[in-house]
């Protein structure tokens, strides 16, 4: 990408706690821009229509579907992914390691996004009831598994995060 080309934009922003700083086609979207400018794979593109919910990163804390945002809507705001759960190569956030205990992926291609997903929600709700994390789900799509090792999970995930305080 060329500074002097018309349609490149300087973006500054934050992923996963650090400062990053690209120039990027006005067009490129935050899926792409998180996957082939920054090597953070784990947001994963299924529909590219914001149906499925493989794509789901937080942006300011919220979950927002990565291929319906353009990169450059992220200047000046933070943008968490799945590779920023884990607080360490040796120890996983309570949710991740719900997901493992409870058996809540088969192929893994909707799993970073259903984390995303959960986890502002479980902050929000840390006793939700499994209709609260159906109805949470609803908007993520999971071919494999039938949901209810996801709901199981959730619902384990929660029981985690209220007893270590909320976090990993």
């Amino acid at each position: 990408m060329n500074e002097s080309d018309p349609r490149s934009i300087t973006v500054v922003t934050t992923v996963n706690g650090e400062r990053v700083e690209r120039q990027v086609e006005s067009r490129l979207l935050l899926s792409d821009f998180l996957r082939h400018e920054l090597g953070l794979t784990g947001t994963h593109v299924g529909c590219e229509h914001g149906v499925c919910g493989a794509c789901t990163v937080l942006f300011d804390g919220e979950p927002v579907r990565s291929c319906l945002t353009f990169a450059v809507q992220a200047q000046d705001h933070e943008i968490s992914t799945v590779e920023s759960l884990a607080p360490g190569p040796e120890k996983l956030h309570p949710i991740q390691q719900a997901f493992w205990e409870k058996h809540g992926l088969q192929c893994g291609f909707c799993t970073g996004g259903i984390l995303m997903t959960m986890l502002p929600f479980l902050e929000e709700n840390p006793e939700p009831t499994e209709d609260d994390v159906r109805h949470a789900l609803s908007g993520n799509l999971c071919r494999c598994t039938g949901y209810q090792h996801i709901v199981d999970a959730v619902l384990h995930a929660a029981a985690m995060m209220r007893s270590d305080g909320g976090h990993g």
